[in-house]
């Protein structure tokens, strides 16, 4: 892109600022000003100004003010998973499901950790209790399962 008169000054202002600051001495502010006027693209007063800041550092103090918590914008916590919330429910109604909800706990609170994992929300305790609900529902299951087949098998020989 063509560079204009302001886009040449805007680098000149730049130039300068870095001599003022010491960071060129004035035979190299010279030759890049001279540059600056000469160019005819924004590329090449780019190039000018790359190792420069962009205007005068801000001088840091040693000692900052230090603002009491009380005036400090309050922290938002993130929201919460939709999915921990269900697999917490599914896991809450395991008890009254007779343990059908059990498997769906515990899908929901794996997809729960994986989606929060990703994108910040909150809720990882919602989706673990859950996941522990469906977890010992399915285990409960699965013994009262095998000890149908044992009973069935010791019964039938």
């Amino acid at each position: 892109m063509l560079a204009s008169h302001a886009d040449r000054e805007r680098a000149v202002d730049v130039l300068r600022a870095g001599f003022s600051e010491g960071r060129l001495d004035e035979r190299e502010l010279d030759q890049r000003v001279a540059r600056a006027y000469q160019a005819r693209t924004v590329g090449e007063l780019a190039l000018l100004v790359a190792d420069l800041p962009q205007g005068p550092v801000p001088l840091t103090s040693a000692a900052a003010p230090v603002v009491p918590p009380t005036f400090l914008p309050a922290a938002v916590p993130p929201p919460t998973n939709g999915k921990a919330v269900g697999s917490l429910v599914c896991g809450v109604l395991t008890l009254m499901t007779g343990g059908l909800t059990g498997l769906p706990a515990v899908v929901l609170g794996h997809a729960a950790r994986a989606e929060m994992r990703r994108n910040g929300q909150g809720g990882d305790g919602l989706a673990l209790a859950g996941l522990v609900l469906g977890w010992l529902s399915v285990a409960v299951w699965a013994v009262f399962l095998t000890v149908l087949v044992v009973a069935g098998i010791a019964g039938s020989g």
